[in-house]
């Protein structure tokens, strides 16, 4: 499946646009789970991998390699761009692992909150309750049981 894959991700998105279309043709629910598929993996995109990894990948790209596929010629300015990329790249570890932390922070907040309302219920479940009257046993065990 994979290997398929890979192949048409070769030739481009107007064959996924194409089998796209296809599968709706054939049966729409097919096309609907083909749509997700693809929304969902970036294949319809510009830019794969979400929004932010493509904008952030296509910088890189152009800060990386001229557009004349060289070197300048300034040694002066290719130190000053490898300690530019090299900063940046370090903010973007940097920030990655502050919206770690931040998420890990959310859950436990999230967490330590359910587990707090399930103490509570757990405390309220305790508690003695008055027993109901549920009417009389010996009339319900006396019949038959029935069977619809």
């Amino acid at each position: 499946m994979t290997t398929m894959v890979t192949k048409l991700d070769d030739m481009g998105t107007p064959v996924w646009v194409a089998l796209l279309v296809l599968s709706f043709v054939v049966f729409w629910p097919v096309g609907l789970a083909m749509l997700a598929f693809l929304v969902s993996s970036g294949r319809l995109g510009s830019h794969r991998g979400g929004f932010c990894a493509g904008r952030m990948s296509r910088h890189r790209e152009r800060w990386a390699r001229p557009y004349w596929h060289g070197d300048s010629g300034n040694t002066a300015f290719e130190e000053y761009r490898e300690q530019a990329l090299h900063r940046l790249e370090e903010q973007q570890e940097e920030f990655h692992d502050f919206l770690k932390q931040l998420r890990l922070a959310k859950d436990r907040t999230e967490f330590d909150r359910f587990m707090a309302d399930r103490a509570a219920r757990a405390e309220d479940d305790d508690e003695p309750q008055e027993p109901r009257d549920e009417g009389d046993d010996k009339a319900r065990d006396d019949e038959p049981p029935t069977y619809s």
